[in-house]
């Protein structure tokens, strides 16, 4: 996400330090984060189908679960970057833990009371947590070594990221779907799971509150250098490219199981699609290993583009094809998602300089994409099928890979004095 430009390093800017000992151990326990968040958005994949049962929801009405959880991106991460900017990286770390440990717990009552609405509460606080983790992680990341290397290392740490989300469909599909083959008739399945995640991640903060890590990211908050992020042009068109991937990205893997279940697809039980996620998100790992390589070598913006051309090409094969063809083509498209993020992060916010940490919330808070078109996605799908509402995410990746070739290039419009 955040790379900061390589002058600054340079003047030893206080929040890039060259790689050592400790900035390597403080790579190691960051990825425990980025695992954790990607697990828990996962289980969105899961849920959404199991309310979808469980209250007697139309697929609008499902996608409420995402509109809640990644809203919460909007709402929170401008404030979330003032609150690191006071707290520094490892605090906010802390504080981002321990509000999703809440809003896990939240999901218990929630589930006693059996109220739809409670649950959209739940999320909204979970992910109130999970914003303030990404505002406060991925500018470390990137802070944690040469600006050159910041998208590399940053798709590194997101292929643990990636790793959670892998893990998570056969966690989900053990736990919130055993028992279901027939009709679901509660909610109470979320109680263990969701309990489970509320003690690792009070664990995790507790873990992170005692660690040594470098202190990085504190810094008075000034209107100007606030101000000053808005007038790059490479960063407001990876705002538009954050907003696009990432709602392209959730609505793909909140209509899976919905897709694999399908008569024309593979006709699943819902018990037995939920597995097949793994596929999808285990391909963005996958990808994201090989990813960090390959931009070691080619530009960046680059590969963006041509992953970008080939998630097109897949999404294409699964709304006008049927049956294995469509099925394993909507899978493979996780493959080629998986540089998308971090890669269009760290485009944005490089040549930023003291308005990196603003650029990072402004980033964060396009994640709101997550929210916005699986929401517009549920509604094709209640006009015109589940398959055909997949025509949506081929015009976020259209985008894509116009940012990777041509909007990703570093541009300010800054007035002298500025």
């Amino acid at each position: 996400m955040a790379s900061i430009s390589a002058n600054l390093a340079q003047q030893d800017s206080p929040n890039v330090i060259s790689p050592n000992e400790s900035n390597r151990f403080a790579l190691v326990s960051l990825t425990s984060l980025f695992f954790m968040w990607g697990f828990i958005t996962c289980l969105n994949d899961i849920l959404i189908p199991y309310l979808r049962g469980a209250f007697d929801l139309s697929y609008t009405q499902a996608m409420l679960v995402q509109f809640c959880f990644f809203g919460a991106y909007f709402i929170v991460s401008l404030p979330a970057g003032n609150l690191v900017g006071k707290l520094g990286f490892k605090k906010g770390i802390v504080t981002g833990l321990s509000v999703a440990s809440f809003g896990c717990f939240l999901f218990y009552p929630a589930s006693i009371l059996e109220v739809y609405s409670l649950f959209l509460l739940a999320l909204f606080v979970l992910a109130s947590g999970i914003t303030i983790l990404q505002v406060s992680a991925n500018p470390y990341v990137s802070a944690l070594g040469p600006s050159k290397t910041a998208s590399s290392r940053l798709t590194m740490t997101q292929a643990f990221n990636a790793l959670g989300t892998t893990v998570a469909p056969f966690f989900g599909a053990w736990l919130i779907f055993s028992g279901t083959e027939h009709a679901i008739t509660d909610a109470s399945a979320v109680q263990i799971p969701y309990i489970m995640l509320a003690s690792a991640l009070m664990l995790l903060a507790v873990i992170f509150a005692y660690l040594k890590l470098p202190e990085l990211g504190k810094k008075d908050i000034s209107t100007q250098s606030t101000q000053k992020s808005w007038h790059f042009s490479h960063l407001k068109l990876g705002a538009v490219g954050i907003f696009l991937y990432v709602g392209a990205e959730v609505a793909i893997g909140s209509f899976l199981i919905n897709f694999l279940a399908e008569p024309n697809i593979a006709g699943m039980a819902e018990s037995q699609a939920a597995n097949y996620i793994a596929y999808y998100w285990g391909g963005a790992m996958l990808g994201r290993f090989i990813g960090a390589l390959i931009m070691q070598h080619i530009a960046a913006g680059k590969v963006l583009a041509v992953n970008a051309a080939c998630s097109i090409s897949l999404i294409l094969l699964a709304v006008f094809l049927d049956g294995p063809v469509a099925m394993w083509s909507i899978l493979a498209v996780g493959l080629f998602n998986s540089i998308m993020f971090p890669t269009i992060f760290s485009l944005a916010i490089n040549d930023l300089g003291d308005a990196a940490s603003h650029g990072a919330g402004v980033l964060c808070l396009a994640i709101v994409g997550g929210a916005i078109i699986p929401l517009i996605q549920g509604v094709l799908a209640d006009l015109v099928g589940v398959q055909l509402a997949f025509i949506l995410p081929i015009f976020c990746y259209a985008y894509i890979a116009y940012y990777g070739l041509i909007g990703s290039k570093p541009v300010t419009i800054l007035k002298e004095g500025s």
